[in-house]
């Protein structure tokens, strides 16, 4: 049985939750010096979290399509074996 590792290295990990976290403070600060009312504001925060929340997602998505490309493959090729014996 081939032994699992971790895809990501601790300082990519880092790199990814750094910059995030980066970008809301910066948006953050760009939001409180703007000459805008609050409800404008919040709209801005609201379009924030969606698409942080739609990137996450297609990232995700992305990721388990090409999991599941390589397990159907893999079955595909498991089948195709079985059938020759």
């Amino acid at each position: 049985m081939r032994e699992h590792r971790r895809r990501n290295t601790a300082a990519f990990v880092f790199m990814a939750y750094f910059t995030f976290a980066v970008g809301i403070v910066l948006f953050c600060i760009g939001l409180w010096n703007a000459n805008m009312e609050l409800n404008e504001k919040g709209y801005y925060i609201a379009v924030m979290i969606l698409v942080a929340v739609g990137a996450i997602l297609t990232q995700k998505v992305v990721r388990d399509n090409a999991e599941d490309d390589a397990i159907i493959e893999e079955q595909k090729r498991k089948q195709n074996l079985a059938k020759k014996e």
